[in-house]
């Protein structure tokens, strides 16, 4: 029986990637990225599709090389279709259709959030295992999306809740920026937060039914409280910076469990995943694995290569997709928003 080849394409934000996945074997995962965002506290869309355009064609070969293959041996070629910014997914999706053309390959559109989830399949080798049993649920928290999303099979996916205003990711780097600290302000976040009280300062939690999130409101209590603050004591950030970052993960933590524990007692599923950037935060990772200890949870955690943007993701969910024949026309355009 003849091995399935799929290059996936990643570009729908800053970074470029590109992998190969042979029979759901991860055998390369090259990504480029864009550090010039760093300088103005987010990511600028025009830069980030000139820099795609610029890094695509030798990221594809790079991947191409690493896996020790030719262009004849790829059997498909996957690219994330949305959501994203539209002039990266553009990049992507024109690249793939050009690639797909011009070789005679099938194309296969892809979901990048289904991808965060699915990255879970992706195997080092042919005996690795260690993926998450139907069904499971998946908490999905990036810098866009935060989803709480029912997994049945690989591309049957129902989302439960999500957030109605900012994402957890957009929290922490929003706060982050309030404090003076860089961009990405997340991952500044929580390494101070290991050297803070997190019961110093109490910030407003939402009420929403449901599943769903919303950490607007929490962001405000922060502003509100910070600028307060900084009226009285001008160093009051400089001199409580450990304590404010211990305080707010743990805030964004508690949201982000809350309704998770939730869904898992109301679907009554023993099987829990995180996945997407945020996923790489070691508080709730830590919170996690001690909930799913306490609950008797089988806990699966994304290794940190899989928790930002890359093209791992993309190829497993286009092996999957391969597998049950559903491919794309060179008609396909991109889409900014994109629903499972």
């Amino acid at each position: 029986m003849s091995k399935i080849t799929i290059l996936g394409i990643e570009s729908s934000c800053d970074d470029t990637s590109a992998s190969i996945i042979q029979d759901g074997v991860m055998l390369s995962n090259v990504i480029a990225n864009q550090r010039i965002h760093e300088e103005y506290g987010g990511v600028v869309p025009e830069l980030a599709s000139r820099a795609h355009q610029q890094n695509i064609i030798p990221v594809v070969d790079a991947a191409i090389k690493k896996a020790n293959l030719t262009t004849k041996d790829i059997d498909a070629i996957a690219f994330t279709r949305g959501p994203g910014l539209l002039g990266a997914l553009l990049v992507g999706t024109s690249f793939a259709k050009g690639f797909a053309l011009a070789n005679q390959k099938k194309l296969i559109e892809i979901n990048h959030l289904q991808g965060h989830i699915l990255a879970h399949f992706v195997k080092k080798d042919i005996d690795d295992n260690n993926q998450p049993a139907f069904p499971f649920i998946c908490l999905l928290v990036s810098g866009g999306h935060t989803q709480i999303v029912l997994v049945r099979d690989y591309l049957d996916m129902e989302v439960l809740g999500s957030t109605i205003d900012d994402a957890a990711g957009e929290a922490f780097d929003k706060c982050a920026k309030v404090m003076g600290l860089p961009y990405p302000g997340g991952p500044i976040i929580d390494k101070k937060s290991k050297l803070g009280n997190p019961k110093a300062f109490t910030f407003g939690k939402p009420k929403v039914d449901g599943y769903n999130y919303s950490f607007s409101g929490l962001k405000t209590s922060f502003l509100y409280q910070i600028r307060d603050k900084v009226k009285e004591d001008s160093n009051f950030i400089a001199t409580h910076i450990d304590d404010l970052c211990a305080s707010l993960q743990s805030t964004i933590i508690d949201i982000l469990m809350e309704k998770l524990k939730k869904a898992m007692k109301d679907y009554k599923v023993n099987q829990v995943a995180i996945a997407g950037g945020v996923s790489a935060n070691s508080g709730i990772r830590e919170r996690l694995i001690d909930l799913g200890k306490r609950h008797q949870w089988s806990v699966f955690l994304p290794e940190f290569q899989f928790t930002t943007d890359n093209a791992a993701m993309i190829a497993i969910t286009g092996y999957y997709k391969y597998l049950k024949g559903e491919f794309a026309e060179q008609n396909i355009t991109p889409k900014a928003r994109f629903s499972y």
